[in-house]
């Protein structure tokens, strides 16, 4: 089969590989349509790793992945060949202790699809995953879009982990990627309508207004800390951190009204981050890291089935798997206004 190949930081390569055997009988062969290039991708593909786990060539990134089966294991009911799935890639072991207390995300043996050191990605014709992990998408809903109930399903998951959210609910989201425009459409349809946006890419900050955020602003234009206590003097009762950079967790903490939440979402580079304990203690603020995300991808899916959540306007380019390579650079480079970019097999 074809797949794209990580060889060494800010190299890939598209070459043929060994197809996967199915062999076990509880797993299915998928044939991948569609897998959307995360953050954690491009961290692989530029740094060669993340933080403490660092990637061994060669390797196939690509988690957020969706197609159709091809086979399946002897033991596999409820689909065959031809059924459309989308693919959960944690893939915990349903008998530690986290997952006993429903707490999969955090699987003491979880495997991960493209996770440096556990399992190579779906950027490929074929892969072979456990048939717990498929879930069914329905004929209304595209590849593209299935796929990107992956990282719907964290954003989601992220505002359930926040806290009950209103209309009379001020949000702030730092970071307006896929994550942060996600989260952007979960809180607005947890009840959220005052949410403000920032990024440092004017595209991303028109879609957010687009999606409905009611301010938006770039940190290295305004000191969106101050704009945003001008307009809620209280502070803000939850801020979702969806970048992975220091100084958004900075700026989150000064936002926090007392006993305000701030949610880390996004992936920093390195493997520690600092914090301003004083502001923190005084204030009792609290932190939440979210560990990808927990039984909220069938929740995804049927939010995008029924319409309850439009994906489609944050899925901006589209690659050809022959093409991977140029689809890596554009995301990397923050190019041509890019949200999310689809590489379709």
């Amino acid at each position: 089969m074809i797949a794209a190949q990580l060889t060494a930081p800010g190299q890939l390569t598209v070459a043929d590989v060994p197809a996967p055997i199915l062999n076990t009988s509880d797993s299915v062969l998928v044939r991948v349509r569609a897998v959307g290039i995360c953050g954690s991708d491009v961290h692989n593909y530029v740094h060669g790793g993340i933080g403490a786990r660092k990637v061994v060539y060669p390797f196939i990134p690509g988690h957020e992945a969706s197609g159709e089966v091809l086979a399946v294991g002897r033991a596999v009911k409820g689909m065959g060949q031809g059924t459309r799935v989308m693919i959960e890639p944690a893939m915990h072991c349903g008998h530690c202790d986290q997952c006993v207390d429903g707490h999969f995300n955090t699987c003491r043996r979880i495997q991960f699809l493209s996770s440096a050191g556990e399992l190579q990605g779906c950027m490929c014709e074929q892969v072979v995953v456990p048939a717990h992990n498929c879930f069914r998408i329905p004929d209304s809903v595209s590849f593209e879009a299935a796929a990107f109930a992956e990282p719907l399903s964290i954003a989601i998951y992220s505002v359930q982990q926040s806290i009950p959210l209103s209309a009379e609910t001020p949000v702030v989201i730092l970071g307006a990627g896929p994550i942060g425009l996600s989260t952007l459409l979960a809180a607005k349809h947890a009840g959220a309508q005052r949410i403000y946006v920032t990024d440092r890419i004017p595209e991303r900050l028109a879609m957010a207004a687009t999606l409905g955020a009611c301010w938006t602003g770039n940190p290295d234009k305004i000191d969106i800390v101050a704009d945003i206590l001008v307009k809620e003097s209280l502070g803000i009762p939850v801020v979702f951190e969806c970048c992975g950079q220091q100084d958004a967790i900075d700026q989150g903490i000064r936002l926090l009204k007392p006993r305000g939440k701030l949610v880390i979402t996004g992936i920093p580079e390195g493997s520690r981050i600092t914090m301003n304990i004083d502001l923190m203690r005084r204030n009792e603020l609290n932190i939440y890291n979210v560990r990808r995300q927990n039984q909220c991808v069938e929740p995804a899916i049927e939010m995008i089935s029924r319409g309850a959540i439009d994906v489609s306007p944050l899925i901006t380019h589209r690659f050809s798997l022959a093409a991977s390579r140029q689809a890596f650079d554009t995301v990397a480079r923050y190019a041509d206004g890019v949200v999310k970019a689809m590489v379709m097999c």
